[in-house]
């Protein structure tokens, strides 16, 4: 289950917003910044939607524009022929601090810290075991059950029924149930990518 694999068919209808991105007179780091700050605001509408659960939708949309504006980024910057070790170092910090504020604003909004604890160590081990796979001479991996766009794509759908859905199923909510699937398969993600990788390098 991943989606990285349609890839280039999201490349391909990436034209558009490039295009206005340059027209915009926006940077690819410019991009990777706001792509940031919508998902902490997602974080932020997320730590409250429980009380008013029509909320998840606004944090829903937030999600989906942040993961379109992360692959407009990388697209732009190939665009404009200004890809660098630099942009992409900063791109990949700033999703990892997003993957931390939207997860911890789920967590924070259910007050279920130990799930969010859980499935902010099983997320951000999927994403270290991607670029460590390349710190050691290997192509930087993007598979397993979990991949970032898998993530951020079952946080807008989920997120989005929470809206209407707000009845706990077994003692969870839905956004509970959420970080219950980025906690355990969070980590078996990584260790798909830590069991490819050293297999590679055998």
């Amino acid at each position: 289950m991943t989606l990285d694999k349609f890839r280039p068919l999201a490349d391909r209808a990436l034209g558009p917003f490039v295009s206005a991105a340059k027209v915009a007179g926006l940077s690819p780091n410019g991009v990777s910044v706001i792509a940031f700050l919508l998902a902490l605001g997602a974080g932020g509408v997320y730590a409250v939607a429980a009380r008013e659960p029509l909320l998840y939708l606004g944090g829903a949309v937030l999600v989906f524009l942040n993961g379109w504006l992360d692959l407009v980024d990388g697209a732009l910057a190939r665009e404009l022929n200004v890809a660098s070790s630099g942009g992409d170092l900063l791109d990949h910090v700033l999703d990892r601090y997003a993957d931390i504020g939207i997860i911890v604003g789920l967590a924070a909004g259910v007050s279920q810290w130990e799930l969010g604890i859980a499935a902010v160590t099983g997320v951000l081990m999927t994403s270290y075991l991607g670029t460590q796979a390349q710190a050691v001479g290997l192509d930087r991996v993007y598979g397993g059950l979990l991949g970032r766009a898998d993530r951020l794509a079952l946080v807008g759908v989920v997120t989005g029924v929470a809206a209407f859905v707000p009845n706990a199923l077994a003692g969870l909510s839905l956004v509970g149930w959420l970080l219950v699937v980025f906690a355990v398969v969070g980590h078996v993600t990584a260790a798909q990518r830590f069991y490819h990788a050293m297999r590679a390098l055998d």
